[in-house]
């Protein structure tokens, strides 16, 4: 037998850390039941490449819902491969992890969580990505999506142009 911890050690230990970071958290994944709308989904994902290709970076850009389903995948002109990874796993950190944590930013949640203990838990979970370029759509008061981008020469490129997609939709979404 072994000395290490155990499956079950490990699994306590990670929910240890992450009641840690969730502590101050009040809010609920779903709690009004909207969704949004696949047309609001693509105007946003293609402002955001817009926004990005008018700087010159070939970008992606993800939309994707609370449960973690992708709405939208716009891959831009001349982004590499890569970029449409990124994306998602951009948004999908925001959109999942969001409603929990309480953040409405991907930037938020890197510079919350840099240098703790949970950090590593936290990236090592699958599609979750630490690094800036994912805000979240909220409606009457909640996350209800995110738009993630990937290209743009820096996290904080690639979340302004997130950003610039959910200004082409926010007055539309529900208060």
């Amino acid at each position: 037998m072994s000395k290490g911890i155990s499956t079950k050690g490990v699994g306590a230990l990670l929910a240890l850390m992450l009641a840690g970071l969730a502590a101050p958290a009040t809010a609920q994944v779903r709690g009004s039941g909207w969704e949004l709308p696949l047309t609001l989904a693509n105007e946003a994902a293609l402002e955001a490449v817009r926004a990005c290709a008018e700087k010159g970076w070939p970008v992606s850009v993800a939309v994707v819902d609370v449960s973690g389903e992708t709405r939208v995948l716009v891959k831009g002109d001349h982004s590499t491969t890569h970029t449409r990874t990124s994306s998602f796993r951009k948004a999908y950190t925001v959109a999942t992890l969001g409603p929990v944590f309480g953040f409405d930013t991907l930037s938020a949640f890197v510079e919350k969580t840099r240098g703790g203990l949970s950090t590593q838990a936290l990236a090592s979970l699958p599609d979750i990505l630490l690094l800036a370029g994912g805000v979240g759509v909220k409606a009457k008061g909640e996350i209800v999506a995110a738009i993630g981008v990937g290209g743009a020469p820096g996290g904080e490129k690639d979340e302004a142009c997130a950003a610039a997609g959910l200004a082409k939709i926010a007055d539309r979404l529900p208060h």
